[in-house]
This record gives C-alpha cells, sequence and structure tokens, in this order.
C-alpha cells in the first residue's frame, strides 16, 4: 500500500492537535505511514476492552481476527485520497464478542500520523433510537402509575393499620419481627406511593453506597424466594454517588425480583448474579461522562419472549401471568431521572440486565 499526497494537513504537532480526541464518544484510532497504531482515546480503549498499551505498536490485522474489511477500507481511503465510509464492518477481539461497528478512515497527514478511523458501534445508534422512543412514552407512563397509585394509597393504609392491630396481640418476638416487616414495608410503599402521585417530582439525592441498597435489595428478594441462589459480586472500590436511595432500592427490587420469578420455576439450579463494576467512557443522556456505575442483573431464565422485547419497558406488558407489567416501566422511570439507562440482553439461560449511573457529584437536588 502506498500513500501519496494526503489532503488534510493540520499542523507539526500530532499530540497536540489530536489531544481533543479523548473528548470524543466515538472510538478513535491513529496510524502511521505503515500502518501500525499510534494511537487511541479512552472509547477506544473501551469499545475494543484493551488498553493503549495493548493497541499501541501493533497493526490491526495483529489485534483483530478478522480485519480484511478494515483493511480494504483503508485501502479505499489512501489510493483516493479521500475519507472512506464503511457503514456494516464486523471485527472480532479474541476472547470477546464480535463487535458490529460503522468506520470512517481518513487520510491525515500530522507529524508521524497517517490515516484516522473513527469507530461507532451500530448498536450504539440503535440503543439511542430506542431510548429516545422510550422517553416519548414516559409521560404517558407516569400518567397511568399515578392513576393506579391513587387505587393502591387505601388499601396499603388498611394493611399498616391491619398489622399494627395484630403486632398489639402478639406476645412471641418472632412474630412481631413479622409484623414490623409488614408495617416497614408498608411505610416504603406509602412513601413510594406519594412521590409517584408527586408530577414531575426529581430525585431527592443525598450521598449513598450502592452496595447497602444491593444487600438490602438481596435480602428482601431471598426472604420471598428461598430457593433462588443470589450471588453478589460487588466492586468494594467503587465510590459514593448522589442518588435517591428509595427510587434506587425500588428500581433494584423491581429488577432483581423479576429476575427471581423467571427462575423460581426453573429446575437447573434457579441463580442470580448481582455485579457491580466501574464502566468508563459512557454517554448518559447525550453526556460523556468519565466514569459511571454499572450494575449487572443476571438470571439464568428461560429469556425474555421474542414478541415482548420491544415493549418489555412499556406499562402493562408482562409476560407473566398475573403480572402487573409495572415493575420494569417504575425501574425505567427511576432510572431516567438518575441520567441513567437501563438496558438488557435475553437468551435462553442468560438474561443480563444493565443499568448504568453517572458518578459525579454536584447534579440539581443533590
Amino acid at each position: 500500500m502506498k500513500f501519496g499526497p494526503l489532503p488534510f494537513v493540520a499542523g507539526d504537532d500530532a499530540k497536540s492537535a489530536y489531544s481533543g480526541l479523548e473528548l470524543l464518544a466515538t472510538a478513535v484510532l491513529l496510524l502511521d505511514r505503515e500502518l501500525t497504531i499510534a494511537g487511541a482515546n479512552a472509547a477506544a480503549e473501551n469499545l475494543f476492552e484493551l488498553s493503549k498499551r495493548q493497541l499501541v505498536g501493533r497493526k490491526p490485522k495483529e489485534i483483530f481476527t478478522d480485519a480484511t474489511g478494515l483493511l480494504a477500507a483503508i485501502e479505499k481511503a489512501v489510493s483516493g485520497g479521500a475519507s472512506y465510509a464503511e457503514q456494516e464492518l464486523e471485527l472480532g477481539v479474541p476472547g470477546k464478542p464480535k463487535l458490529h461497528l460503522a468506520c470512517t478512515v481518513s487520510p491525515v497527514e500530522v507529524s508521524a500520523v497517517a490515516v484516522l478511523l473513527e469507530f461507532r458501534h451500530i448498536d450504539q445508534q440503535l440503543k439511542i433510537a430506542r431510548e429516545e422512543r422510550l422517553q416519548e412514552q414516559q409521560q404517558a407512563n407516569r400518567d397511568l402509575i399515578r392513576s393506579l397509585a391513587h387505587e393502591i394509597r387505601n388499601p396499603l393504609g388498611g394493611i399498616r393499620g391491619a398489622a399494627q392491630l395484630l403486632e398489639r396481640e402478639l406476645d412471641r418476638p418472632q412474630l412481631i419481627e413479622y409484623t414490623r416487616v409488614i408495617i416497614g414495608e408498608a411505610d416504603r410503599l406509602r412513601s413510594l406511593v406519594n412521590r409517584l402521585l408527586t408530577p414531575n417530582r426529581l430525585p431527592s439525592y443525598r450521598r449513598i453506597n450502592i452496595h447497602e441498597i444491593l444487600v438490602r435489595v438481596k435480602g428482601l428478594v431471598q426472604a420471598e424466594f428461598p430457593q433462588v441462589t443470589i450471588i453478589p459480586d460487588f466492586d468494594t472500590s467503587l465510590p459514593d454517588f448522589d442518588a435517591d436511595p428509595e427510587q434506587l432500592t425500588q428500581a433494584m427490587l423491581n429488577i432483581v425480583r423479576n429476575a427471581a420469578q423467571a427462575v423460581a420455576g426453573t429446575t437447573a439450579g434457579p441463580t442470580i448474579r448481582m455485579m457491580t463494576r466501574v464502566a468508563r467512557g459512557v454517554t448518559l443522556a447525550r453526556k460523556r461522562h468519565r466514569l459511571a456505575l454499572a450494575v449487572s442483573v443476571t438470571d439464568n431464565g428461560p429469556g425474555i419472549p421474542e414478541p415482548l422485547r420491544d415493549r418489555i419497558f412499556f406499562p402493562l406488558v408482562s409476560g407473566r401471568e398475573g403480572g402487573s407489567g409495572l415493575g420494569l416501566t417504575i425501574a425505567q422511570t427511576f432510572i431516567a431521572q438518575h441520567n441513567g439507562t437501563i438496558e438488557y440482553e435475553s437468551e435462553p439461560g442468560a438474561t443480563v440486565f444493565t443499568i448504568l449511573l453517572p458518578l459525579e457529584v454536584g447534579r440539581a437536588g443533590a
């Protein structure tokens, strides 16, 4: 491959000229005239799950299991002396799932840099479109939930009052503990209902630890589904962050309880894994975040039925007989109010719900 005159001249200092690449949400690789990787931004590290040390100094064909399409795109761009866009490109990294990408190849001439590769995740574009469609449904969802909350509040007060009367009649501490659980959960639900009835209420932020919430959720779900094994896999180095603890507790509880209901009938060891990790270079609500909190809930149930996958977050949509179809709707609304996202991947034997939340301090209401 020969390089002719290159059309874009951006100065003599490549490091200075490309310092802004770290701010991009798209993944960028810089190649020298020998088609060796000379630079990569943080988004590229995140996309390929490889560090700069693992990328720089190697050729694309040494990193990707099938770089034929990428090399052909580079050839077309360089020989034509102009940018070339490959809309559907499949790249594999050993030991990781294949990536479906769109790639723009641009010849440049800045110091030792000869080619700029910009990658965009096709699935990411579909996800953004889906999120925008869901946002259009959120106001209708909130109106419906508020109507249901009106109907829930009165019987909830009756449940709490009956538990208080029952507690006065009991003399065994073990039984009294059960009534206190009923009263405590009724109070939490009453608070939740009151917040659902408050239009456009922003989260009430305070400093929390996500693991305290997940441990509480684990205890509640484990008590309801004792046959289900719940495995915590927590990154204890995660920092505290600003959030509404009641909203997050309800969102996580809805997701984990859904998973428990999905696996409760399985015979091959019903299992749920709750995992926390740091996600780097994440775009949430069209804003780039250097660090984000990732919480994933994985179950080994039968998976989400295909007809429901595009509507799983809509109200009154449920794949379970007798299900209300509100749990994921409420969870999605609360996560969105925290400027986060919730997404899922599902196949028989493995369904994963992943929640991403920004970790920065100082949001409105904190």
